[in-house]
């Protein structure tokens, strides 16, 4: 695979003078300037082919693979992957829209290696779209663009941008339409850029914004139809949600080959680090996070292949939950680096503060953490167990996450913005009775079987709490967004059956062994469900054991193993502030 020959360029790109040496990227993001080199380098390797559908001319007809290159780059650094990743999220809107717009174009553009900025939020609407101002009129066979769109990812350094604008007046959910537009093209003086706004973290990143007085644009620069913007964005938004999970993956691989390090040269009161059992416990949930996050992402990836019509929830429970998730990971890491953790002057491990600080804007990205679970609040009653046969009409997940299996192409034609059914969570009765009575079951089997028994009675208060529930409109209540939260957790634990189930390799090796990893993510979720499991802290321990004990083993239990971190940094420093 070609995250394999990835990951053996960026490590050369990584050695002194390369335009990924920590001291390149240290030295762009204390400048707060962008990460030109490092960007280049990706464009000459290939990585723009992997941001066209294959249909098109690119590379990409796999979400799970093009995943697993995106996080390569942030394992190594979180500012260049936004940075390139974003034409992706710039260009989406026309690869859904499919042949009713400009996509061949962009196609075209997009393979020569130009940036494409995606220009939704606006100075005072923030996350809500309905909100946006930016105008486009009819002006002859084209239009007039008049407004702001701020801020935006690779505003500035984008000659191309997808823009939402109003064309009706009255705006409302047929009131806007997207453009792509080519700056480059429009008359001098129309297209003003904004300037580029300091940020807590990714202080590399073009984080900008455009003004657009009276812009003239051509009637081909539509992408889909007049009035069908709104809705053309929110599916769209369902595959960046789940792209943007690889970027929290990549943050929780640099984060655990620091904590590894740590662990193998750290002594304290004269013992290995490791040998104390609160570092171990805390070690170990921080690795049980992140196979939890990676059964989320991959199996989100995968659903995009296979159950389309569900991404509205999937992408909404992937977006909200992982990097939630991955944020409580560097946490627990952070706590256990302590000073080096914090100080920019420590040898190995200043790149940690640069790493808290970018990940804080990935929970942000494609709508809140908050905006994806509000919007999962309002669905819960549709989705509720017992209110329709989730699972019914729906395969198994456990035969598309399968290694061999080969995901249909992703048929954007059959996104929707409502959800039929959760396949994922329908299938969670099968998958628990799938784990009673395995032959030659051990202990630990045994353990994993009650493990996800508990998971299924959790869930099935759920859907009673949900029971009396009715869909509503507006900001939904505190109780309500705590409901969407269980649902998240339970969720990821089904997950983590289903790809446990599918992938009998993973029954095996360190992290495999009497069902260690799984067991891992279930005691995560049962603790999140208030259902704590007696043994929870005893699998924990084991988890760090093996994060201190297997320096060569990635901590992954996908297909494509993830890269043990970045590159030494040497003595760089990086500012924490």
């Amino acid at each position: 695979m070609r995250t394999s020959d990835l990951d053996a360029r960026i490590a050369g790109w990584s050695r002194p003078g390369g335009p990924f040496d920590p001291a390149v990227l240290t030295a762009h993001d204390e400048a707060e300037s962008f990460p030109a080199e490092a960007c280049a380098a990706l464009d000459a390797w290939g990585l723009p082919e992997y941001y066209v559908p294959a249909r098109y001319g690119g590379r990409q007809d796999r979400l799970d693979e093009f995943l697993a290159l995106l996080r390569r780059i942030a394992a190594r650094d979180l500012t260049v992957a936004v940075a390139h990743g974003k034409t992706f999220l710039g260009g989406v809107c026309a690869w859904v829209a499919r042949e009713d717009g400009p996509a061949d174009l962009l196609a075209r553009h997009v393979l020569a290696g130009r940036p494409v900025a995606w220009g939704l939020t606006e100075p005072d609407g923030g996350s809500d779209l309905l909100a946006g101002s930016l105008t486009a009129t009819r002006h002859g066979s084209g239009w007039l663009l008049s407004g702001r769109k701020w801020p935006v990812n690779n505003a500035t350094r984008g000659d191309l941008m997808c823009v939402l604008a109003r064309t009706d007046p009255q705006g409302g959910p047929r009131g806007f339409t997207v453009f792509l537009i080519d700056k480059r093209a429009t008359p001098a003086g129309t297209v003003r850029p904004l300037p580029k706004m300091p940020t807590h973290g990714i202080r590399g990143a073009d984080i900008s914004g455009v003004e657009f007085r009276a812009a003239r644009v051509p009637a081909h620069a539509l992408v889909g139809t007049v009035g069908g913007g709104l809705e053309l964005v929110l599916k769209s938004l369902q595959l960046t949600r789940i792209v943007c999970a690889s970027l929290s993956l990549g943050a929780g691989d640099h984060a655990l080959g620091l904590l590894r390090r740590f662990l193998g040269e750290r002594r304290l009161y004269g013992r290995d680090l490791v040998s104390l059992p609160h570092v171990r416990v805390t070690a170990g949930r921080a690795v049980a996070r992140q196979f939890l996050a990676e059964a989320v992402a991959h199996t989100a990836a995968r659903a995009a292949h296979q159950v389309p019509e569900e991404l509205s929830v999937v992408s909404a429970v992937a977006k909200a939950f992982v990097p939630t998730l991955i944020q409580g990971q560097l946490k627990l890491v952070g706590d256990l680096l302590g000073a080096r953790g914090f100080l920019t002057g420590v040898e190995g491990y200043g790149g940690f503060a640069k790493l808290e600080r970018d990940h804080q804007v990935v929970p942000i990205f494609d709508g809140s953490t908050w905006v994806n679970r509000a919007g999962l609040a309002g669905v819960l009653p549709l989705l509720r167990p017992g209110r329709r046969a989730t699972a019914a009409g729906a395969e198994s997940p456990v035969r598309w996450l399968r290694e061999e299996h080969r995901p249909a192409p992703l048929d954007t034609r059959r996104l929707r913005l409502s959800a039929p059914r959760d396949s994922v969570l329908g299938a969670l009765p099968t998958l628990v009775a799938g784990l009673t009575g395995r032959d030659g079951a051990s202990g630990a089997a045994d353990e994993t079987a009650s493990l996800a028994r508990a998971l299924l009675r959790a869930h099935e208060r759920l859907g009673a709490d949900l029971a009396g529930t009715r869909p509503t409109g507006g900001a939904p209540s505190t109780a309500a967004m705590r409901l969407a939260e269980r649902y998240e957790w339970c969720f990821a634990g089904a997950a983590a059956l289903a790809l446990h189930a599918a992938r009998p390799r993973l029954h095996d090796g360190p992290w495999g062994r009497d069902d260690l990893w799984l067991r891992g993510c279930l005691a995560l979720v049962l603790e999140a469900l208030d259902s704590e499991p007696a043994a929870a802290t005893q699998v924990y321990d084991r988890l760090g054991t093996l994060l201190g004990a297997t320096p060569d083993v990635p901590v992954s239990v996908l297909d494509d193993t993830a890269p043990e971190g970045p590159a030494r940094d040497g003595s760089v420093e990086v500012s924490a502030a």
